[in-house]
């Protein structure tokens, strides 16, 4: 039987080609996919042309789509936990066949996904019909940011700005205020991105291309100092989403004394970054990648708030557009987040 999938072959461009219709074996399960979410990681693939091959710099295809949502449709004779019917969300670095379409032997932006090994808890989170597809495609990206926030280690008393109002700051800015905290501030540039911010749950945005981050900090934080004295905001905890060279720079200048900084954000080189100002606040700086824990620990908080999540997506385009709804993730400012849909079964 033939379906269909999508695979990155030159820069800038998915082809849709038909494939059959994978078969599971014994330990597996076979998802039709429902919904898949296009991520940042995937333009980057799609301005390489493809996963590097080796050190001549050549590029191989690789077949797209990391963030799917789907129902299992068939199983193999040894599974026990899983069963046709059950809705699913996919870890995509649970199958031996390589992280699900970030070079991997399958990707998800497909009509089916070949779920290798199928077990709950490592591969699959069942969720209930009550959740949409489209927002429940939305657990690998929210575990990304879960991640980042379980990093921040961030406490109800701390102040907290998030730079970048993207899904993965938007994600990180619902899981602050559902840990309690008590003041998050999001800032970006696009102002439909702000509006989201608030409807969301951040206590207050700013306008970084309009106002003064230093001064909107100090009115919404109140002031503190480095370690020479100078005044600073006081800011507990600045997160990076965004990824630019100024927002790292901005942070330096406006540390206090042991404020933290988390970047989750892939960071764009720059050779203009001043490490010094790290040392005049003792500025800890945190990485963070993945979701070495967090794939499933967000399902049920995803589930319970799934209507506050929904907002993060801007765009459902259907798979019969998938040029169309790539096209828009490639565009600067074109979308918020892009999910593809998949038509229901005849």
């Amino acid at each position: 039987m033939a379906t269909m999938k999508s695979v990155l072959t030159a820069k800038d461009k998915v082809d849709v080609q038909d494939v059959e219709r994978p078969a599971p074996g014994p330990k597996d399960a076979l998802v039709r996919i429902r919904a898949c979410g296009i991520c940042g990681t995937d333009t980057f693939f799609l301005h390489l042309g493809g996963m590097p091959a080796g050190t001549d710099g050549s590029m191989r295809a690789i077949p797209l789509g990391h963030e799917p949502a789907g129902e299992i449709v068939e199983v193999g004779a040894e599974v026990t936990d899983v069963a046709v019917g059950d809705r699913v969300v996919v870890n995509p670095q649970g199958v031996p066949s390589g992280i699900i379409g970030c070079g991997g032997a399958h990707g998800a932006m497909s009509e089916y996904l070949l779920i290798e090994g199928v077990e709950t808890g490592k591969n699959v989170a069942v969720f209930p019909a009550t959740v949409p597809f489209e927002v429940a495609s939305l657990n690998e990206p929210m575990a990304v940011a879960r991640h980042c926030v379980n990093r921040s280690e961030a406490r109800p008393a701390d102040k907290v700005v998030v730079f970048g109002a993207g899904p993965i700051g938007l994600g990180a800015t619902i899981w602050l205020k559902l840990r309690g905290v008590e003041h998050v501030v999001v800032a970006d540039v696009i102002p439909e991105r702000l509006e989201t911010a608030l409807a969301v749950g951040a206590d207050a945005v700013i306008n970084s291309a309009t106002e003064d981050i230093a001064e909107r900090l100090t009115a919404l934080h109140g002031q503190a100092a480095n370690a020479l004295g100078q005044p600073r905001p006081g800011t507990d905890i600045y997160i990076d989403a965004a990824g630019a060279p100024a927002v790292f720079q901005a942070v330096v200048d406006n540390a206090k004394w042991h404020a933290r900084l988390v970047m989750v954000a892939v960071q764009k080189k720059s050779d203009a970054i001043d490490l010094g100002g790290m040392l005049r606040s003792e500025l800890t700086l945190i990485a963070s990648q993945g979701y070495p824990t967090e794939i499933f620990e967000v399902t049920p908080e995803l589930v319970e708030h799934h209507e506050r999540f929904a907002r993060l997506i801007s765009h459902r385009v259907p798979f019969t557009d998938v040029a169309h709804a790539f096209e828009l993730a490639l565009t600067p400012g074109a979308a918020e987040k892009v999910v593809v849909t998949f038509d229901d079964p005849a």
